[in-house]
């Protein structure tokens, strides 16, 4: 029985070991969860003679993100209608500068021609609707159809199209010049 017996020796060998080992047991663990509360809910302070907290410091901080890059618009404001050369390099010459998608390139009589040829209306649908690789727009929904149409006619005319740069409706300006009163 004694050899059976001293095939499970323990790293335990005395009774003062053991007390020791059981103490640790506990101890070791709440010593680790004390500590990480510590480390948790630490927070950093900042110094005695610091102004970091001022109003005017986190203004400093805040300024870069809350006033620079956006230009306020007011809403109510009549909106105003972009040329055609102004829609084209904002929204068309992407694709059509480069020919990009098979957009035709902007001056390039021979791509343009089969598409002057199916008449102004026509070229302006599917400027304003979209066709195959081209989102509505040009990918632009902010755009009113009068500015797409002057893109369509900057650019159908700087390829040998001779159609005439749309009229704004009379409505439209009545409009803008009553919301302006």
């Amino acid at each position: 029985m004694s050899d059976a017996h001293d095939e499970h020796e323990s790293a335990i060998k005395t009774p003062k070991q053991l007390i020791v080992a059981v103490l640790a047991g506990f101890i070791v663990p709440i010593i680790i969860i004390v500590l990480l509360v510590k480390y948790v809910s630490s927070n950093t302070t900042t110094g005695a003679g610091s102004n970091s907290q001022s109003p005017e410091s986190i203004a400093a901080r805040i300024s870069p993100v809350a006033n620079e890059g956006f230009t306020l618009i007011d809403a109510n404001a009549p909106k105003v209608l972009q040329t055609g050369e102004a829609v084209y390099k904002a929204a068309c010459a992407a694709c059509h500068g480069t020919g990009a998608a098979g957009a035709p390139k902007f001056g390039d009589a021979g791509a343009w021609g089969p598409r002057i040829a199916q008449g102004y209306d026509t070229v302006l649908k599917h400027a304003v609707e979209g066709l195959r690789g081209m989102p509505a727009k040009g990918g632009n929904a902010d755009l009113d159809n009068v500015e797409v149409a002057r893109a369509v006619v900057h650019m159908a005319n700087a390829s040998g199209g001779k159609f005439k740069e749309p009229e704004v409706k009379a409505a439209a300006s009545a409009s803008a010049e009553a919301s302006a009163k």
